[in-house]
């Protein structure tokens, strides 16, 4: 994952931008290249330099005269009006570097071929290196000041703009080391760094992709794409089997490496927090946002009082399939049989805007104006950047990276990024740059405020049934995926550090052991979770992240009660939240989300999410049951002897004998997929394919009649 944030003096100036990968569902029609597009729906990137000679003329001033200026600041913070006048020279510097290095890297990121573009990337990073090397004192120089002496400069009217990041730095400064003793620490980065180094090492260089042979014993190397598609579309039990059972044995034999690096990054974390001063591993992670343990702890427990609508879940899912038992790779396969939708990029748009109506009529024609004003480059190419992404420049519009695809994704994707571009746009035009920067533990709260919107708006007009289930099932998983998967791995996390932290050992059998009983805690009865399954843990490069997951949980839960008191018309919550997308950074976390009536430090935003959940599963449980009881009364199955349907034997002399088989027929019923009718007879259903003459599995309809054989 591609990642970079704001230049900002709050973050060390360290360069990142909000990002937010989906795993698209690939439409297939229509679907509109970069360089067929009209200019419309590229970006302008002239808006930052005409020419490549004023870009570098900004990068030479940054080198030659500010960086200079700001490293002579050394040894002179020690005053309000001193602190006050490198403020000024930073920040003056931090927004022509943002603007050069933005403007380079989202030049590469439309073509990763271009070499005037990757010349640009590598000069923007060479200044942007020397600028971090000069402004390094600043934070142990101010840190190692008395006391009183920070207090005084805090409290100075000239410090009045900067007063957030002062208290921040005060905040740290009793978990900060002497200078000699942060020295020896940074002398270890690269050592600590190293469990994560590894792990990609593994899974990304060492790891083998396992190979399993089709119905037809054609090779496939089960890729993580190829994996994903096996496990949500095949209509082959058998090979979805063994595609799972193949990944996770794959990963078994790494069971014993990956174990260790592991636990080498947790013992790093407890370590690290230890020689720091705080009293765990979790309150050293969260403290970077000032979060305390109490949201964690509290999100993990409301979540594990909330475990039945999941059960619910897949007991549906359990009972909708058919099967007797419901494994880990029959989860993903879509309830709803052969239903997609697509959109052209205009119409995401027009939905998007319709959807988004809760907010306000300021807010919609903000999102018209940056449709419109080319905040969105949104067709794929060829050596386009993948996936999407909203960044920018402060004083710029933000600039959104799509690879649009016409599918339900891509709409989500849209309406996710616009969610980050706004809070930026309206965080930019009310704060100055050192509080326009919002912490992670906020920023995706804007973006899924927008999925809420438009999945809500979309299944309340669903144009039938079929698309409803399709609709409910799609907003379920995301639930799922979202609030209790994640919340599943926090608890894991969580685990493993506190038994670490109590001395308790810890072995590759207790992180296989704890993963199986948190698979069947969480998932419930109506999911058998298998042996295999244990080693999953192994694979998720989040857990070198340190705590990190928790977050997707908590913003969904935010944006939840957001929206539900938007869409309830609760007095004041438009302007509410469009005041915490003001806020950006100028208060703590919890206190900028504390002013939209969310309170993350109680379990009513969790309890509310997943009671919403439990009502979508319940809706989905009864529209599926209506639809049943809606199918028309069929033929029973009828067993006849088809002389013109003939077995194919071989003889002695291996030439092939036609002779008559025993088959039945069967009358298609409403929502049959021919995998379903296979496995009733206990065939595959490409044998079915075959004696029916069927091109396309797909092409099955209720009423019509098959041939099936009769075992």
């Amino acid at each position: 994952m591609k990642s970079r944030k704001r230049v900002s003096i709050i973050t060390a100036l360290t360069l990142v931008f909000v990002l937010c990968i989906q795993t698209f569902t690939y439409a297939t029609e229509d679907i509109v290249k970069r360089s067929d597009a009209e200019d419309k729906y590229k970006w302008d990137l002239t808006e930052f330099y005409a020419t490549r000679a004023d870009f570098e003329a900004d990068m030479d001033k940054l080198e030659n005269e500010y960086i200079p200026q700001l490293a002579s600041f050394k040894g002179k913070l020690n005053t309000a009006e001193e602190l006050a006048a490198y403020l000024e020279t930073d920040i003056a510097a931090s927004l022509i570097l943002e603007k050069g290095y933005v403007y380079a890297n989202l030049s590469l990121d439309l073509n990763q071929t271009d070499s005037n573009a990757s010349e640009m990337s590598a000069i923007a990073g060479r200044i942007y290196s020397e600028y971090v090397q000069a402004i390094s004192y600043v934070e142990p120089e101010l840190l190692a000041l008395k006391d009183e002496t920070l207090t005084s400069i805090l409290n100075d009217d000239a410090m009045a703009p900067y007063k957030m990041y002062l208290d921040k730095l005060i905040k740290k400064k009793e978990h900060v080391l002497s200078d000699k003793e942060e020295s020896i620490i940074s002398s270890f980065t690269e050592v600590l760094d190293a469990p994560r180094s590894i792990f990609d090492k593994v899974l990304y260089g060492d790891y083998v992709k396992p190979i399993i042979q089709d119905a037809d014993g054609k090779d496939i190397e089960l890729s993580s794409g190829a994996y994903g598609h096996i496990l949500d579309n095949s209509p082959d039990r058998d090979l979805r089997k063994r595609a799972y059972e193949a990944r996770w044995k794959s990963y078994d034999s790494f069971n014993n490496v990956l174990a260790e690096i592991y636990m080498t990054e947790v013992k790093a974390n407890v370590a690290t927090a230890k020689v720091k001063g705080y009293n765990s591993a979790i309150d050293a992670a969260l403290s970077s946002e000032f979060i305390p343990n109490t949201v964690y702890n509290q999100l993990v427990d409301a979540v594990n009082a909330n475990l039945e609508p999941l059960h619910q879940y897949y007991q549906m899912r359990k009972d909708a399939s058919g099967y007797e038992e419901l494994h880990g790779y029959d989860t993903s396969i879509p309830l709803v049989d052969n239903y997609n939708m697509e959109f052209t990029y205009d119409e995401a748009c027009d939905l998007i805007e319709k959807a988004l109506a809760p907010l306000g009529e300021k807010y919609v024609n903000d999102f018209k104006d940056g449709i419109a004003s080319r905040w969105v480059d949104a067709f794929e190419d060829d050596n386009k950047y993948t996936g999407g992404y909203q960044w920018g420049a402060y004083g710029l519009h933000p600039f959104i990276l799509m690879n649009y695809n016409n599918s339900l994704d891509s709409v989500l994707t849209l309406a996710h990024e616009m969610g980050h571009a706004l809070n930026s746009k309206y965080s930019d035009a009310e704060q100055n740059f050192v509080n326009a920067s919002y912490p992670i533990f906020t920023a995706e709260v804007a973006s899924i405020t927008n999925e809420f919107l438009v999945m809500d708006y979309l299944i309340n007009h669903a144009k039938d049934d079929k698309e409803k289930l399709f609709l409910l099932n799609k907003q379920i998983e995301n639930i799922r995926g979202t609030m209790y998967v994640q919340v599943m791995f926090s608890e894991f996390e969580k685990t493993i550090h506190e038994k670490v932290e109590a001395g308790e050992p810890v072995s590759k059998d207790t992180l296989n052991n704890l993963w199986l009983e948190l698979l069947k805690k969480y998932f419930g009865e109506a999911y058998i979770t298998d042996d295999i399954a244990k080693i999953g843990w192994s694979r998720i490069p989040h857990f070198y992240m340190n705590f990190y997951v928790y977050k997707y949980a908590t913003s969904m839960a935010a944006a939840y009660q957001i929206v539900n008191d938007i869409t309830s018309e609760k007095e004041g919550s438009v302007e509410q939240y469009l005041d915490f997308l003001a806020a950006g950074g100028s208060d703590y976390p919890l206190e900028v989300l504390k002013a939209t009536g969310v309170d993350m430090t109680s379990s009513k935003p969790v309890d509310a999410t997943l009671s919403y959940f439990n009502g979508l599963v319940e809706d989905m449980d009864g529209l599926l049951k209506k639809v049943n009881a809606d199918k028309p009364a069929v033929e029973p199955v009828k067993e006849v002897t088809v002389e013109d349907k003939p077995v194919e034997e071989t003889s002695v002399d291996n030439e092939p004998v036609k002779k008559p088989g025993k088959v039945k027929t069967y009358i298609v019923k409403a929502n049959d997929v021919l995998w379903k009718i296979a496995e009733k007879f206990s065939t595959t259903w490409e044998k079915i394919a075959e004696l029916n003459e069927l091109k396309d599995p797909n092409t099955i309809h209720e009423g019509m009649e098959l041939v099936v054989p009769s075992n």
